[in-house]
């Protein structure tokens, strides 16, 4: 599927100008509980998760001085397969003085699921983003765990030719990664929210690491705030055992986050209060 947001002249407003889809992966109509200037876009896999051979592309495109909010209504599914690799597919490109804030829910990796999960996003010289990812291995509301299977993830952002932040994990079930201490440390859940530029003061930094401190308690886990290189970006972590508590951590940090980085006070989408 290929999106592409761009300013209306006449009002200043952000529009959906193209939307074209293959397959099951679809958006209906922007919604805009903020106004007309950002359109809050939800991203639909109607069969519900991915089976082994699917391929899921996403390709969103922010025009120059275009502003975009994107999530998904429910957790996106990696299922059990015999073989073949399921894959996920994201490419963002940013223009001058944009923002795009990629908010979906997280990736449940059953056990047996083969996935390879990419997201390259390319930012112009002043562009701003937002993004998380999130993984669980297994459903433990059923008490199922990563036993076998295989995982190949990689996040990247780069402003034009420069690499801001660059994230690569393999989360084979065989691997030591999951239970070793410099890998998940036996840790379920493994997610990251990533803020380019940190447009955001010491004072508030020291608010998140707060907030991280307290998620990482109540979650039966660890959750930290980093910034990276001059303030080309800020990164949080949670690892843990609860994707909710995981979800709220990285929702209170955005809410905290985004009046600083943007300009506009956080507005969440409808959709997470269902």
């Amino acid at each position: 599927m290929t999106l592409r947001f761009a300013t209306d002249e006449s009002t200043g407003a952000t529009r959906l100008v193209e939307r074209r889809h293959t397959g099951p992966l679809v958006v209906q109509r922007p919604f805009f509980p903020e106004g007309d200037h950002v359109p809050h876009v939800y991203v639909l896999h109607p069969p519900g998760g991915l089976v082994g051979g699917d391929r899921v592309t996403l390709n969103v495109m922010v025009d120059e001085g275009s502003h975009a909010l994107l999530t998904t209504p429910a957790a996106t599914k990696v299922y059990r397969s015999a073989g073949p690799i399921a894959s996920q597919v994201l490419r963002f490109d940013v223009g001058r003085g944009a923002c795009l804030e990629w908010l979906p829910q997280e990736t449940i990796l059953h056990d047996a699921a083969n996935a390879e999960l990419s997201a390259e996003v390319r930012l112009a010289a002043d562009a701003r983003f937002v993004g998380i990812d999130m993984l669980c291995f297994g459903l433990s509301a059923r008490g199922e765990t990563f036993a076998t299977g295989r995982c190949r993830q990689r996040f990247e952002i780069w402003r034009g030719d420069r690499p801001i932040f660059v994230e690569r994990g393999r989360f084979d079930a065989d691997n030591a990664v999951h239970a070793a201490n410099w890998g998940l440390g036996g840790a379920r859940v493994n997610g990251l929210l990533v803020i380019v530029p940190a447009a955001i003061d010491v004072d508030l930094i020291a608010r998140l690491r707060v907030v991280a401190s307290d998620a990482g308690v109540t979650g039966r886990g660890w959750a930290g705030v980093t910034v990276l290189g001059a303030g080309e970006a800020l990164v949080c972590r949670y690892l843990g055992a609860s994707a909710e508590r995981g979800r709220a951590f990285f929702q209170e940090a955005w809410a905290m986050i985004r009046p600083a980085l943007t300009g506009r006070p956080a507005v969440a989408p409808r959709i997470w209060a269902t």
